[in-house]
């Protein structure tokens, strides 16, 4: 078993090594010559970790490279893991949670691992978008892990009071999230967010580029962490100023990770995390008229009747997302032929008639 001195302990803690990672780390064998560490940053096959003595970079061990890839899976930040004196990571720890999502490919990509709060930021200009904070929502809670929304860009609103009362009234009846409206270049940005920011916590920004994320990092961490650049003033698109995800530390003893604009998150969801995610779905379904209603336009629809539009559209085409993405390789080959050919015959009958005409 791996010990620890009370200095060593105390600095990893600070580095949001709990209770929880601490019993699953002792759960590890072959822990011979090794000791723990955070991953920091992830730059391809090399990675920036941080233990009691400071932050350096390290390589995987190939075993352990091709464990992870059998399983679909990959080293992201916020893991632990076991580093021997040569700076290789010899095994994961595993993980209390983990944020990911499908690559076009298909591929699984980890986004972060070990994380007790997601701040969901969101910009008061045009990226302000509910639907895309419900995907959002959907990757937390499938995950277990707490969200809190953070609409940014307060002081180029006219209207914050409507916008938040518009996305209240969205998610009126799920789970409460709390939601924060904020300029994240002033410092009271701080004191807002400051009950979440206990020390050893760890936090991760997620958001469209643009959005305010690496802002609010340097004002939570109070330095110039990150280059903070501008947004495209027709659309507020960012110009991706973080390029990687990375953790920082604030000086409360949190730990913030910050993470690139996301313009496509495809979930990687099931049944069970569409329920986790639409808990207002899961919920009115069983006062539905039918057993099996689909909550389309059958009669005595509880959920239709209740839920806001926007959000039951949502749910719609999350789980046909979801439906799509548990299908195998060769169905989703058949499902794609069949579509082409559908299309085809379309435009052949189209150009007949047009021909006859």
């Amino acid at each position: 078993m791996l010990e620890l001195d009370s200095k060593t302990l105390t600095a990893l803690r600070g580095l949001g090594l709990n209770n929880a990672l601490l019993a699953r780390l002792a759960s590890l064998r072959d822990t011979t010559g090794t000791w723990p560490a955070r991953i920091t940053e992830v730059h391809r096959d090399r990675y920036t970790i941080t233990d009691a003595a400071g932050a350096r970079s390290a390589g995987c061990v190939p075993e352990l490279a091709r464990e992870l890839q059998a399983f679909g899976d990959a080293l992201a930040v916020g893991d632990w893991v076991l580093v021997a004196e040569d700076d290789w990571i010899h095994q994961r720890v595993p993980p209390i949670n983990a944020l990911s999502r499908r690559t076009p490919s298909g591929r699984l990509q980890a986004l972060v691992a070990n994380v007790d709060t997601a701040l969901l930021v969101m910009g008061l200009d045009h990226d302000f978008n509910l639907a895309r904070l419900d995907r959002y929502l959907l990757l937390t809670r499938a995950a277990g892990v707490a969200s809190v929304v953070v609409l940014s860009k307060a002081d180029q609103c006219n209207d914050v009071g409507y916008r938040v009362q518009r996305l209240r009234a969205h998610l009126a009846h799920s789970a409460a999230v709390d939601v924060l409206a904020l300029d994240g270049t002033q410092p009271d940005a701080r004191q807002l967010i400051a009950p979440w920011l206990s020390a050893g916590s760890t936090l991760v920004l997620l958001g469209s580029s643009g959005a305010g994320k690496s802002t609010l990092t340097n004002t939570l961490c109070g330095l110039a962490l990150q280059d903070t650049g501008g947004v495209r003033a027709d659309d507020s698109r960012g110009r991706h100023t973080t390029t990687a995800r990375s953790l920082h530390r604030t000086p409360e003893g949190a730990c913030i990770i910050d993470t690139p604009g996301l313009r496509g998150l495809a979930l990687d969801a099931d049944e069970a995390d569409l329920a986790a995610g639409f808990d207002d779905v899961a919920r009115l379904a069983p006062a539905c008229r039918f057993r099996n209603c689909s909550h389309g336009n059958e009669p005595g629809c509880a959920v239709r009747d209740t839920l806001d539009p926007a959000r039951l559209k949502s749910f719609h085409k999350l789980q046909r997302e979801a439906e799509r993405s548990q299908m195998d390789l060769q169905q989703r080959r058949e499902q794609l032929a069949e579509w082409k050919a559908r299309s085809r015959g379309a435009r052949e009958r189209l150009a007949s008639k047009r021909g006859g005409a």
